[in-house]
């Protein structure tokens, strides 16, 4: 058979190249022609899928401490992943995290080195982002803002969530207790009226501007384009092509719920695949929320148990596309 392998990353585990190179070597062992593509919905990943970094940059992190952010310019374009410099792993996680102080001025920063290298395009890749600062630091950082005329800046989402809807959303997950969560949902109300005032456009209608802890929003404010991260992904990877010539595509993540069909890189694959008439099978960690209906989906928790699953990930997944293509044979 030919088989695409169009997988997002384990979180925890295994990044998407991991997920992949344990798929690939059992396939390829079976006697199978294999595929692969590196996807990303915006978040981790994001840099890698444009052809990873070539430039690195000190910044500022989400909580102000210098970080050395990596990112792409080629052909006077620039990739950026938030994550990067703004990202919540560089504080380890939300426990580290102070989820009212976080802020996006490193993201801002490294799209000002694009544009003082000659960048004409900028995409910004968003997701696992630390902060819920509404892009105002990013904003600052980029001042003054008639540097952007001329430049075109795509905004990568990973969510469609609305600008103030982003503190109650997702604060919690960076560590802000509820009533942080309040006083960060009352924060971006006012920026919502300041960026009326400053630069007359209404963010709170914006599909996506709630991306990044607001900062999709704030971009839009100043001209970017907010676009579906794994849209910009798969037209750079050429994914529909590698899925019509595929005979079965594989995708999947570390946990399967009903978000994954919203702007994230499974829900993506299964939407592209079911429109061009080629099968696809979900290998995941877990499953949740029912999402296991929406797709044919094998679940390393289900098959192997939990303590198996997480920490022998790469075993489990070979073990898996074996099941997978034993099952389809019957």
């Amino acid at each position: 058979m030919r088989i695409l392998l169009a997988p997002d990353k384990f979180r925890g585990t295994l990044d998407a190249d991991g997920v992949i190179g344990a798929m690939s070597s059992v396939l390829r062992d079976l006697g199978h022609q294999v595929d692969s593509r590196r996807l990303s919905d915006g978040g981790e990943g994001f840099l890698e899928a444009f052809g990873g970094p070539n430039r690195t940059t000190t910044v500022s992190g989400p909580l102000g401490d210098d970080v050395e952010a990596e990112w792409r310019y080629s052909r006077r374009t620039a990739v950026i992943e938030m994550a990067r410099a703004s990202g919540l792993s560089l504080v380890d996680g939300a426990e580290g995290n102070d989820a009212m102080a976080a802020s996006t001025f490193g993201t801002g920063e490294l799209i000002s080195r694009a544009i003082d290298s000659g960048a004409r395009r900028i995409i910004v890749g968003i997701g696992g982002s630390a902060s819920t600062d509404g892009g105002l630091g990013a904003l600052r950082a980029l001042e003054p803002l008639h540097r952007l005329r001329g430049v075109t800046l795509q905004v990568g989402c990973d969510v469609t969530t609305r600008f103030l809807d982003a503190a109650e959303r997702f604060a919690p997950q960076k560590g802000a207790s509820p009533p942080q969560v309040e006083l960060l949902k009352g924060r971006l109300v006012r920026l919502t009226q300041m960026f009326v005032s400053d630069y007359g456009v209404q963010v709170t209608d914006l599909v996506g501007g709630g991306a990044g802890g607001g900062l999709a929003g704030g971009l839009a404010c100043i001209g970017a384009e907010l676009c579906s991260g794994f849209d910009l992904v798969s037209d750079e990877v050429e994914l529909a092509e590698a899925i019509e010539a595929a005979d079965l595509v594989i995708t999947g993540e570390g946990f399967l719920d009903a978000e994954s069909f919203n702007g994230k890189v499974v829900g993506g694959v299964v939407e592209l695949a079911a429109d061009l008439g080629v099968s696809v099978v979900a290998i995941v960690g877990e499953t949740y929320d029912g999402a296991e209906e929406r797709v044919e989906t094998l679940s390393l928790v289900g098959e192997f148990g939990r303590e198996e699953a997480m920490t022998n990930t790469a075993e489990c997944l070979g073990r898996a596309v074996q099941l997978v293509l034993e099952r389809r044979s019957h």
